[in-house]
């Protein structure tokens, strides 16, 4: 049975109307008549699908990306690599069912694979934790990542998830530690880590495994320090205000692209990933051989170069700045706006220095 989402309810009125044309045991068959009819309603589906995808908001983007029907990681696994080989442990603790990792080849070459996965039904999602890692996890990549390292094997990473496990066990484990150790160990590495967001890219749970030198993004998918609801109840003490948080904390995958924070977008087909598993696969699949093959003309000291200034980049703006060169005096950057910073934190100071100008222009006049 499908699933559609409150802004599809025109849709799932056309899609059922469809199916019940051609429901075989209604008639012997379908009819010229039936089959144009058909035909007439699937292009206002898809119409009505183009018109709908095209103008979503933050929140309606947040629905989509968690859509119980959207490909997850084992999906994307099962699909694009070959003699997969899944490693379980820590070497400490446990295994952690919400990633799975192992090596596997790519259009021949082998590959290290880390794919947060939230399960497909109940019982798969209580068995993966509705993809929330425990520091097990984290600490079960960072094995892996230092094995690939060593072995000089580039690693992928697919990020799907609300954020790492909240729960009494995995704090008292090290969860915050095990989520640092995992973030060091991907900014150390000589090979390059290529991440994609295919749904929810949530919190440290998800940047733990997204310190990577390309960091790509479906196009409906999520990334944000919080959830919607998490920044409504924080900010406004009321989770029913997550469309203003979601419009607030830039999360799509348009905004992130505008600060730099991820480097490309997958293109979703019409109606989103959900609707057309195989166009994700195929589009998800020439993104990889792009930059497999571009980091394959890089050392290992320039992959972590790369990956390094990338993330130290983030977020830099150009500093309000003076100098004098052959007695030419140059400003860079915004003069107005460094000129307001500057008053503000130097308030005090500057309240002073206009008194005293005042009253000396009074005892002048």
């Amino acid at each position: 049975m499908k699933s559609y989402l409150e802004f599809e309810k025109d849709i799932k009125g056309l899609e059922e109307e469809i199916e019940k044309l051609k429901d075989p045991f209604n008639k012997k068959g379908l009819s010229e008549v039936e089959t144009e009819k058909i035909s007439k309603i699937q292009k206002e589906i898809d119409e009505k699908l183009k018109i709908s995808y095209s103008n979503l908001n933050s929140w309606q983007k947040t629905q989509v990306a968690r859509h119980e029907e959207r490909p997850k990681a084992k999906f994307f696994i099962e699909k694009l690599f070959t003699d997969f080989i899944n490693l379980s442990g820590d070497r400490r603790f446990s295994e952690d069912e919400a990633v799975l990792a192992g090596f596997a080849k790519f259009e021949g070459q082998s590959v290290l694979v880390l794919g947060q996965e939230k399960g497909e039904d109940l019982d798969s999602r209580l068995k993966r934790n509705f993809g929330m890692m425990r520091p097990e996890g984290y600490r079960k990549c960072i094995r892996l990542m230092k094995l690939a390292n060593k072995f000089n094997i580039p690693v992928i990473s697919f990020i799907d998830t609300p954020g790492a496990y909240p729960g009494i066990g995995a704090e008292q484990r090290g969860q915050a530690e095990a989520i640092a150790s995992s973030i060091e160990c991907c900014m150390s590495l000589r090979v390059p880590i290529i991440s994609i967001i295919i749904g929810e890219g949530g919190s440290g749970g998800a940047i733990a495994l997204a310190s990577a030198n390309k960091v790509i993004m479906f196009e409906n998918a999520i990334y944000s320090v919080i959830s919607p609801e998490g920044c409504a109840s924080i900010l406004w003490r009321d989770p029913n205000k997550s469309l203003e948080a979601a419009n607030a904390m830039k999360l799509t995958s348009n905004e992130l692209l505008k600060m730099k924070i991820i480097d490309e977008i997958i293109q979703e087909p019409n109606g989103g990933a959900h609707r057309n598993k195989e166009h994700a696969i195929s589009f998800t699949k020439g993104i990889l051989i792009k930059y497999l093959s571009e980091f394959k003309k890089y050392s290992g000291e320039e992959i972590l170069n790369q990956r390094k200034k990338k993330f130290l980049n983030i977020g830099k703006q150009k500093t309000f700045m003076i100098f004098s060169k052959e007695n030419n005096w140059s400003i860079k950057g915004n003069f107005f706006l460094n000129l307001k910073n500057f008053l503000y934190k130097y308030k005090r100071e500057t309240i002073i220095i206009f008194f005293i100008m005042l009253v000396g222009v009074l005892f002048l006049i």
